[in-house]
């Protein structure tokens, strides 16, 4: 009987490379924190993912790739005199934020993988 791997893992390799994908924007974000009318991004984790469930869905057999995700401005709460809408403060937490969900989600894939190699071998 052979493994669907898709269907084994789930979400969690997709997940995997939207949070990398997100952790570059917000790095470019802090990279450019004191340049003059650079515009603050980010990703959508759920607008990203549903895009991947629709294509699921779909049946679309080309994976996604993480260059993909569209890429939205973040609207600033104190906008700077130069132009720059990057808050350092809002960009840390955000990072912050997305090495605990990475984290998470590697937590989760290597219990999937634990689990399938205890399956392979018997246990």
């Amino acid at each position: 009987m052979a493994i669907n791997f898709e269907q084994a893992l789930g979400v969690h390799p997709n997940t995997l490379a939207f949070r990398t994908q997100r952790a570059k924007v917000l790095a470019s974000n802090l990279a450019n924190v004191d340049t003059p009318n650079y515009k603050a991004r980010d990703i959508s984790f759920e607008d990203a993912m549903s895009q991947v469930a629709n294509e699921a869905r779909a049946k679309h057999l080309a994976r996604r790739r993480p260059q993909d995700y569209e890429l939205l401005y973040r609207a600033p709460q104190q906008p700077a005199r130069d132009g720059n809408t990057v808050e350092l403060g809002v960009e840390q937490a955000q990072f912050a934020a997305n090495a605990m969900a990475f984290q998470t989600s590697t937590t989760f894939l290597n219990m999937k993988l634990s689990g399938l190699k205890k399956a392979i071998n018997g246990q």
